[in-house]
Protein backbone atom coordinates (compact mmCIF):
# COMPACT_ATOMS: atom_id res chain seq x y z
CA UNK A 1 0.00 0.00 0.00
CA UNK A 2 1.58 3.06 -0.81
CA UNK A 3 1.62 6.22 1.98
CA UNK A 4 -0.70 9.18 0.25
CA UNK A 5 1.05 12.61 0.63
CA UNK A 6 0.48 14.89 3.38
CA UNK A 7 -0.74 18.10 2.13
CA UNK A 8 -0.85 20.80 4.88
CA UNK A 9 -3.52 23.85 4.88
CA UNK A 10 -2.40 26.94 3.56
CA UNK A 11 -2.76 28.24 7.35
CA UNK A 12 -0.33 26.28 8.09
CA UNK A 13 1.93 26.84 5.21
CA UNK A 14 2.03 30.48 6.18
CA UNK A 15 3.20 29.92 9.94
CA UNK A 16 5.98 27.18 8.57
CA UNK A 17 7.12 30.14 6.57
CA UNK A 18 7.28 32.74 9.40
CA UNK A 19 9.03 30.59 11.25
CA UNK A 20 11.48 29.90 9.50
CA UNK A 21 12.18 33.50 8.42
CA UNK A 22 12.04 34.08 12.23
CA UNK A 23 14.40 31.96 12.21
CA UNK A 24 16.54 32.53 9.27
CA UNK A 25 16.44 36.08 9.30
CA UNK A 26 18.55 37.18 12.54
CA UNK A 27 21.13 34.92 11.36
CA UNK A 28 21.45 36.81 8.16
CA UNK A 29 21.44 40.34 9.70
CA UNK A 30 23.87 38.96 11.98
CA UNK A 31 26.10 37.45 9.65
CA UNK A 32 25.85 40.57 7.59
CA UNK A 33 27.48 42.64 10.02
CA UNK A 34 30.07 40.49 10.82
CA UNK A 35 31.19 40.59 7.15
CA UNK A 36 31.16 44.09 7.30
CA UNK A 37 33.77 44.00 10.08
CA UNK A 38 35.47 41.30 8.69
CA UNK A 39 36.65 43.78 5.41
CA UNK A 40 39.37 44.82 8.03
CA UNK A 41 40.32 41.11 8.76
CA UNK A 42 42.21 38.54 7.10
CA UNK A 43 40.14 37.49 3.72
CA UNK A 44 39.86 34.22 4.64
CA UNK A 45 37.41 34.98 7.86
CA UNK A 46 35.27 36.66 5.28
CA UNK A 47 34.67 33.27 2.54
CA UNK A 48 34.34 31.19 6.25
CA UNK A 49 31.69 33.36 7.47
CA UNK A 50 30.10 33.58 3.62
CA UNK A 51 29.46 29.62 4.26
CA UNK A 52 28.71 29.27 7.38
CA UNK A 53 26.09 32.30 7.39
CA UNK A 54 23.77 30.37 5.08
CA UNK A 55 24.38 26.92 6.51
CA UNK A 56 23.64 28.75 9.90
CA UNK A 57 20.56 30.92 8.66
CA UNK A 58 18.96 27.39 7.13
CA UNK A 59 19.43 25.04 9.98
CA UNK A 60 17.76 27.99 12.03
CA UNK A 61 15.04 28.33 9.95
CA UNK A 62 14.39 24.31 9.60
CA UNK A 63 14.90 24.41 13.11
CA UNK A 64 11.94 26.80 13.98
CA UNK A 65 9.80 25.15 11.46
CA UNK A 66 10.73 21.71 13.00
CA UNK A 67 7.35 21.19 14.74
CA UNK A 68 5.16 20.88 11.71
CA UNK A 69 7.95 18.06 10.18
CA UNK A 70 8.62 14.57 11.52
CA UNK A 71 11.85 13.82 13.93
CA UNK A 72 13.26 11.86 10.80
CA UNK A 73 13.09 14.30 8.73
CA UNK A 74 14.15 17.45 10.49
CA UNK A 75 17.22 14.83 11.17
CA UNK A 76 18.26 14.10 7.74
CA UNK A 77 18.05 17.59 6.79
CA UNK A 78 20.16 18.62 9.62
CA UNK A 79 22.85 15.71 8.26
CA UNK A 80 23.04 17.43 4.95
CA UNK A 81 23.59 21.05 6.23
CA UNK A 82 26.06 19.52 8.59
CA UNK A 83 27.26 17.47 5.28
CA UNK A 84 27.40 20.74 3.37
CA UNK A 85 29.22 23.13 5.76
CA UNK A 86 32.39 20.32 6.23
CA UNK A 87 32.47 20.26 2.64
CA UNK A 88 32.63 23.76 1.64
CA UNK A 89 34.65 25.14 4.21
CA UNK A 90 37.62 23.95 3.66
CA UNK A 91 36.92 24.82 -0.32
CA UNK A 92 36.27 28.05 1.10
CA UNK A 93 39.69 28.37 2.77
CA UNK A 94 41.25 27.57 -0.20
CA UNK A 95 39.56 29.72 -2.24
CA UNK A 96 40.18 32.56 0.12
CA UNK A 97 44.01 31.77 0.38
CA UNK A 98 44.22 31.72 -3.23
CA UNK A 99 42.41 34.82 -3.67
CA UNK A 100 44.73 36.70 -1.31
CA UNK A 101 47.68 35.71 -3.27
CA UNK A 102 46.31 36.69 -6.28
CA UNK A 103 45.60 40.05 -4.70
CA UNK A 104 49.33 40.74 -2.84
CA UNK A 105 50.18 39.67 -6.76
CA UNK A 106 48.36 42.19 -8.55
CA UNK A 107 49.10 44.46 -5.48
CA UNK A 108 52.46 43.94 -6.15
CA UNK A 109 52.37 44.50 -10.31
CA UNK A 110 50.53 47.93 -9.64
CA UNK A 111 53.43 48.74 -7.51
CA UNK A 112 55.99 47.54 -9.83
CA UNK A 113 54.17 49.38 -12.65
CA UNK A 114 53.77 52.76 -10.61
CA UNK A 115 57.10 52.41 -10.02
CA UNK A 116 58.24 52.10 -13.72
CA UNK A 117 56.12 54.98 -14.80
CA UNK A 118 57.87 57.22 -12.01
CA UNK A 119 60.96 56.14 -13.60
CA UNK A 120 60.23 56.68 -17.03
CA UNK A 121 59.14 60.35 -16.11
CA UNK A 122 62.06 60.78 -14.37
CA UNK A 123 64.66 59.74 -17.48
CA UNK A 124 61.91 61.93 -19.47
CA UNK A 125 62.54 64.94 -17.16
CA UNK A 126 66.38 64.12 -17.13
CA UNK A 127 66.85 64.04 -21.04
CA UNK A 128 64.35 66.89 -21.10
CA UNK A 129 67.29 68.95 -19.03
CA UNK A 130 70.74 67.68 -18.97
CA UNK A 131 71.41 66.30 -22.54
CA UNK A 132 70.58 69.81 -23.13
CA UNK A 133 73.12 71.59 -21.78
CA UNK A 134 75.94 70.15 -23.52
CA UNK A 135 74.20 70.12 -26.61
CA UNK A 136 73.61 73.60 -26.53
CA UNK A 137 77.53 74.62 -25.70
CA UNK A 138 77.99 71.94 -28.54
CA UNK A 139 75.81 74.04 -30.66
CA UNK A 140 76.93 77.61 -29.63
CA UNK A 141 80.48 77.04 -30.00
CA UNK A 142 80.30 75.51 -33.34
CA UNK A 143 78.43 78.65 -34.48
CA UNK A 144 80.76 80.85 -32.67
CA UNK A 145 83.75 79.20 -35.09
CA UNK A 146 81.49 78.66 -37.45
CA UNK A 147 80.63 82.46 -37.77
CA UNK A 148 84.58 83.44 -37.31
CA UNK A 149 83.88 85.14 -34.01
CA UNK A 150 86.17 82.49 -32.28
CA UNK A 151 90.19 83.77 -33.24
CA UNK A 152 92.12 81.03 -34.96
CA UNK A 153 94.81 80.73 -31.90
CA UNK A 154 91.25 79.78 -29.59
CA UNK A 155 89.64 77.46 -32.27
CA UNK A 156 92.05 74.05 -30.71
CA UNK A 157 90.72 75.27 -27.63
CA UNK A 158 87.34 75.97 -28.01
CA UNK A 159 87.71 72.25 -30.41
CA UNK A 160 88.63 70.84 -26.89
CA UNK A 161 86.01 71.81 -25.27
CA UNK A 162 83.64 70.12 -27.67
CA UNK A 163 85.69 66.95 -27.65
CA UNK A 164 85.04 67.05 -24.39
CA UNK A 165 81.64 67.96 -24.41
CA UNK A 166 80.63 65.06 -27.27
CA UNK A 167 82.20 62.48 -24.59
CA UNK A 168 80.17 63.96 -21.60
CA UNK A 169 77.12 63.57 -23.89
CA UNK A 170 78.01 60.26 -24.92
CA UNK A 171 78.49 58.97 -21.17
CA UNK A 172 74.85 60.27 -20.30
CA UNK A 173 73.26 58.36 -23.50
CA UNK A 174 75.30 54.91 -22.41
CA UNK A 175 73.80 55.67 -18.70
CA UNK A 176 69.88 56.01 -20.27
CA UNK A 177 70.39 52.66 -22.43
CA UNK A 178 71.63 50.96 -19.28
CA UNK A 179 69.03 52.63 -17.02
CA UNK A 180 66.18 51.88 -19.49
CA UNK A 181 67.37 48.15 -19.72
CA UNK A 182 67.26 47.97 -15.76
CA UNK A 183 63.80 49.48 -15.20
CA UNK A 184 62.95 47.38 -18.07
CA UNK A 185 64.19 44.07 -15.73
CA UNK A 186 66.50 43.43 -19.10
CA UNK A 187 69.80 42.90 -16.89
CA UNK A 188 70.48 39.63 -16.18
CA UNK A 189 73.64 38.47 -14.39
CA UNK A 190 75.31 35.88 -15.67
CA UNK A 191 76.54 32.51 -14.04
CA UNK A 192 80.31 33.08 -14.13
CA UNK A 193 82.84 32.84 -10.88
CA UNK A 194 84.01 36.39 -10.55
CA UNK A 195 86.97 37.41 -7.97
CA UNK A 196 86.37 40.54 -6.61
CA UNK A 197 90.32 41.46 -6.24
CA UNK A 198 90.15 41.01 -10.11
CA UNK A 199 87.57 43.71 -10.43
CA UNK A 200 89.49 46.06 -7.59
CA UNK A 201 93.09 46.17 -9.73
CA UNK A 202 90.97 47.01 -12.92
CA UNK A 203 89.00 49.85 -11.06
CA UNK A 204 92.03 51.25 -9.72
CA UNK A 205 93.77 50.85 -13.09
CA UNK A 206 90.75 53.31 -14.37
CA UNK A 207 90.56 55.86 -12.10
CA UNK A 208 93.99 56.47 -10.19
CA UNK A 209 95.03 59.05 -12.75
CA UNK A 210 91.53 61.02 -11.74
CA UNK A 211 92.47 60.84 -8.44
CA UNK A 212 95.65 62.20 -8.89
CA UNK A 213 94.31 65.02 -10.75
CA UNK A 214 91.99 65.54 -7.97
CA UNK A 215 94.42 65.64 -5.67
CA UNK A 216 92.82 62.49 -3.62
CA UNK A 217 94.68 59.36 -2.37
CA UNK A 218 93.16 56.04 -3.58
CA UNK A 219 93.69 52.98 -1.29
CA UNK A 220 92.85 49.61 -1.26
CA UNK A 221 92.51 46.92 1.28
CA UNK A 222 92.49 43.31 0.16
CA UNK A 223 91.86 40.33 2.09
CA UNK A 224 95.27 37.43 1.72
CA UNK A 225 92.42 34.80 0.20
CA UNK A 226 90.75 35.40 -2.85
CA UNK A 227 86.82 36.67 -2.70
CA UNK A 228 84.77 34.93 -5.68
CA UNK A 229 81.34 35.58 -6.27
CA UNK A 230 78.74 34.70 -8.80
CA UNK A 231 77.78 37.28 -11.80
CA UNK A 232 79.48 39.63 -14.50
CA UNK A 233 83.05 40.99 -14.35
CA UNK A 234 82.14 43.64 -16.59
CA UNK A 235 78.60 45.04 -14.68
CA UNK A 236 80.56 44.58 -11.04
CA UNK A 237 83.18 46.29 -12.82
CA UNK A 238 81.17 49.37 -13.57
CA UNK A 239 79.26 49.06 -10.03
CA UNK A 240 82.55 49.65 -8.50
CA UNK A 241 83.60 52.07 -10.91
CA UNK A 242 80.58 54.41 -10.44
CA UNK A 243 80.90 53.92 -6.50
CA UNK A 244 84.65 54.86 -6.76
CA UNK A 245 83.88 57.84 -9.57
CA UNK A 246 80.98 59.35 -6.74
CA UNK A 247 83.32 59.04 -3.93
CA UNK A 248 85.83 60.64 -5.88
CA UNK A 249 84.17 63.70 -6.83
CA UNK A 250 83.04 63.93 -3.38
CA UNK A 251 86.24 64.16 -1.60
CA UNK A 252 88.36 67.29 -1.43
CA UNK A 253 91.59 67.77 -1.91
CA UNK A 254 94.03 65.71 0.55
CA UNK A 255 91.29 63.37 1.20
CA UNK A 256 91.34 59.86 0.66
CA UNK A 257 89.39 57.12 -1.16
CA UNK A 258 89.47 53.79 0.29
CA UNK A 259 88.15 50.39 -1.64
CA UNK A 260 88.07 47.39 0.61
CA UNK A 261 87.39 43.56 -0.05
CA UNK A 262 85.87 41.05 2.42
CA UNK A 263 83.71 37.97 3.48
CA UNK A 264 81.60 37.41 6.46
CA UNK A 265 79.05 35.01 7.78
CA UNK A 266 76.71 37.01 5.46
CA UNK A 267 78.80 36.55 2.23
CA UNK A 268 80.83 38.89 0.34
CA UNK A 269 81.34 42.76 0.62
CA UNK A 270 83.06 45.17 -0.94
CA UNK A 271 82.90 49.13 0.52
CA UNK A 272 83.66 52.28 -0.68
CA UNK A 273 85.08 54.43 1.77
CA UNK A 274 85.69 58.70 1.44
CA UNK A 275 86.42 61.10 3.39
CA UNK A 276 84.38 64.07 1.63
CA UNK A 277 81.04 65.75 3.83
CA UNK A 278 79.13 63.04 3.87
CA UNK A 279 75.50 62.59 2.91
CA UNK A 280 72.42 64.74 4.14
CA UNK A 281 70.26 62.52 6.55
CA UNK A 282 67.35 63.37 4.55
CA UNK A 283 69.08 62.34 1.11
CA UNK A 284 70.18 58.43 2.86
CA UNK A 285 66.76 56.87 1.55
CA UNK A 286 66.77 57.95 -2.01
CA UNK A 287 70.67 58.15 -2.56
CA UNK A 288 69.92 55.75 -5.47
CA UNK A 289 67.17 57.56 -7.11
CA UNK A 290 67.38 58.34 -10.64
CA UNK A 291 68.74 61.32 -11.10
CA UNK A 292 69.68 61.68 -7.96
CA UNK A 293 72.76 64.73 -6.70
CA UNK A 294 72.35 65.59 -3.42
CA UNK A 295 71.12 68.99 -1.64
CA UNK A 296 73.58 69.98 0.53
CA UNK A 297 77.87 70.64 0.45
CA UNK A 298 78.47 66.92 -0.95
CA UNK A 299 78.44 68.58 -4.50
CA UNK A 300 80.90 66.87 -7.46
CA UNK A 301 84.01 68.88 -8.66
CA UNK A 302 84.20 69.80 -12.34
CA UNK A 303 86.66 67.79 -13.77
CA UNK A 304 86.62 66.22 -17.54
CA UNK A 305 88.32 63.61 -16.15
CA UNK A 306 85.76 62.57 -13.88
CA UNK A 307 82.61 61.04 -15.61
CA UNK A 308 79.81 63.21 -16.60
CA UNK A 309 77.49 63.12 -13.48
CA UNK A 310 74.84 62.27 -15.03
CA UNK A 311 72.92 61.59 -11.77
CA UNK A 312 72.28 57.96 -12.72
CA UNK A 313 75.46 56.57 -11.82
CA UNK A 314 74.18 54.93 -8.40
CA UNK A 315 71.32 54.13 -9.91
CA UNK A 316 72.89 52.05 -12.15
CA UNK A 317 74.79 50.36 -9.80
CA UNK A 318 71.89 49.17 -7.69
CA UNK A 319 70.15 48.30 -10.20
CA UNK A 320 72.86 45.89 -11.80
CA UNK A 321 73.45 44.55 -7.86
CA UNK A 322 69.99 43.74 -7.75
CA UNK A 323 70.45 41.60 -11.04
CA UNK A 324 72.85 39.74 -8.82
CA UNK A 325 70.95 39.17 -6.01
CA UNK A 326 72.82 41.56 -3.89
CA UNK A 327 72.35 44.98 -1.92
CA UNK A 328 73.92 48.38 -1.85
CA UNK A 329 73.21 50.32 0.72
CA UNK A 330 74.91 53.49 1.75
CA UNK A 331 75.36 55.39 5.19
CA UNK A 332 77.54 57.72 6.75
CA UNK A 333 80.96 57.62 8.72
CA UNK A 334 82.40 59.95 11.28
CA UNK A 335 84.55 61.11 8.21
CA UNK A 336 83.08 60.86 4.95
CA UNK A 337 80.22 58.59 3.72
CA UNK A 338 80.38 54.35 3.13
CA UNK A 339 78.79 52.44 0.27
CA UNK A 340 78.44 49.03 0.43
CA UNK A 341 77.68 46.15 -1.54
CA UNK A 342 76.93 42.55 -0.44
CA UNK A 343 76.87 39.45 -2.85
CA UNK A 344 76.42 36.06 -2.18
CA UNK A 345 79.17 33.80 -2.14
CA UNK A 346 80.59 31.31 -5.11
CA UNK A 347 80.64 27.54 -3.61
CA UNK A 348 83.60 26.59 -3.60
Amino acid sequence: MTPSAVTLPPHDLTEIALLALAGSLPVVLIGAAIIRLARSWSLTVSMVALVLIPTLATFTGVFLASQFMTSSAFQAIAVVLIIVAVVTLPAAVMLARYQARRTVWEKEIQDAERAAEQSRRQLVAFVSHDLRTPLAGIRALSEAIADGVVREDEVRVQAKTIEQETIRLSEMVDDLFEMAKINAGAVTAPYERVALDEVVDDVLTTHRIAAERSGVALEVDLPATPVRVIGSDRALVRVLSNLVANAIAHTPAGGSVTLAVGTDDNGAWARVDDTGVGIDAADLPRVFDVAYRGSNDRVPRADSSLPSGSGLGLAIAAGLIRAHRGTLSAHNLANGARFEIRLPLAAE
